[in-house]
């Protein structure tokens, strides 16, 4: 019997405002913009996202569609690697990565509804639940709104919270403090510095931010600064993580990563590193070298996945993005006890697009 056939795509892009004004070391924002896929085959539609510019939509509705229109819904491997050919002479990685990202979950998100299963059920599970830590604690956050936001997420159970720091190193450490005072010392507290800092900056508030019992330093230089990734993670104090790896968009910029010895934490995230597909690539990676992974944001996307990758540590619980699946679909799961723990008995990635609710956001779509 045979399979049955992709038969149509469809992208749109939504763009939400943030709740307040948000920066980081490097960046600031007041809108998030989603791009959200649905693909057919047969009689059951698979849902993918990423997180990246509206043109990615265009881009997925125009270039990639051609590239998996009558493909075996079960070969999205296949499926994968055509759409990766596809973008050749547009760029592999950038919005290319993002667009592909959001058509692989999709397509994986349909086999596993052809299947009647669960993606983690299709995936194989290697644990139940996964751990997430609360992220934001943007820059621009008053003092008393960062407190209070890293405070919430310690009350509901959440082990680990993480502030973004890089914008006025002269105040960061005290901002660090009164995050310290707000979670006390039983939750791990974070840092993100996106590559804020030099060298000998990420050095020196490496031991300031020690005093504050932090353990988690992420991007405390580019994360294109190998050379200075290592330093710093040789020269940081006992018992603090050097992070990074977010913005990768294939294999070989892991790989790199991993081979300067750069990380003690690898960082990856499906809506940048072409899916799903990429994701396993990367977990694997992380298996080979001994070395724990952590995924990037989107935690619907990112819930089934991990629980399927034995090298995952935890997820990030995204302020932003926790917003925007609350909003945008039914099904997107919830922490309990600092854990997310997938549904299993509600097929593929277990979401729905809430299509009425999302219109009003709605800046691009495209259709095949």
């Amino acid at each position: 019997m045979s399979s049955p056939r992709v038969e149509r795509l469809r992208a749109a892009a939504y763009r939400i405002p943030t709740d307040r004004p948000e920066s980081d070391g490097t960046l600031e924002w007041d809108t998030t913009t989603i791009v959200v896929v649905e693909v057919e085959a047969g009689d059951r539609r698979g849902l993918g996202y990423s997180y990246a510019d509206a043109g990615a939509a265009g881009l997925a509705g125009r270039v990639l569609s051609g590239a998996i229109e009558g493909a075996d819904a079960m070969d999205t491997r296949g499926s994968w690697l055509r759409m990766v050919r596809a973008v050749r002479n547009i760029g592999r990685a950038g919005i290319a990565a993002s667009a592909a990202a959001a058509v692989d979950a999709a397509l994986w998100d349909l086999k596993a509804r052809l299947l009647d299963l669960s993606l983690l059920s299709l995936l194989g599970a290697v644990r139940d639940g996964v751990e997430v830590y609360g992220s934001g604690g943007f820059t621009s956050y008053p003092v008393d709104v960062l407190a209070d936001q890293l405070a919430e997420w310690a009350g509901a159970g959440i082990r680990g919270v993480k502030m973004k720091v890089g914008r006025d190193p002269l105040e960061d450490a005290g901002r660090v403090l009164a995050a310290r005072q707000a979670v006390g010392e039983s939750v791990a507290l974070m840092v993100d510095a996106n590559g804020a800092y030099d060298r000998k900056q990420a050095l020196a508030l490496a031991g300031r931010f020690a005093e504050h019992d932090v353990s988690w330093f992420e991007e405390p230089v580019s994360s294109d600064d190998l050379d200075g990734l290592r330093l710093v993670r040789d020269r940081a104090p006992a018992g603090m993580e050097v992070t990074a790896g977010e913005y990768g968009y294939d294999l070989p910029y892991f790989r790199r990563m991993l081979a300067a010895g750069a990380v003690d934490v690898l960082q990856a995230d499906a809506t940048r590193c072409a899916g799903i597909t990429g994701l396993l690539g990367v977990g694997a990676l992380c298996e080979a070298w001994s070395i724990p992974l952590s995924t990037h944001t989107a935690p619907a996307l990112h819930a089934q996945p991990c629980c399927a990758l034995p090298a995952v540590r935890h997820l990030e619980w995204f302020h932003d993005h926790v917003r925007i699946e609350r909003l945008l679909f039914d099904g997107a799961p919830e922490p309990v006890d600092g854990r997310l723990v997938p549904d299993r008995s509600r097929p593929g990635l277990g979401l729905e697009l809430k299509h009425a609710d999302a219109q009003r956001y709605l800046v691009q779509e495209a259709t095949t």
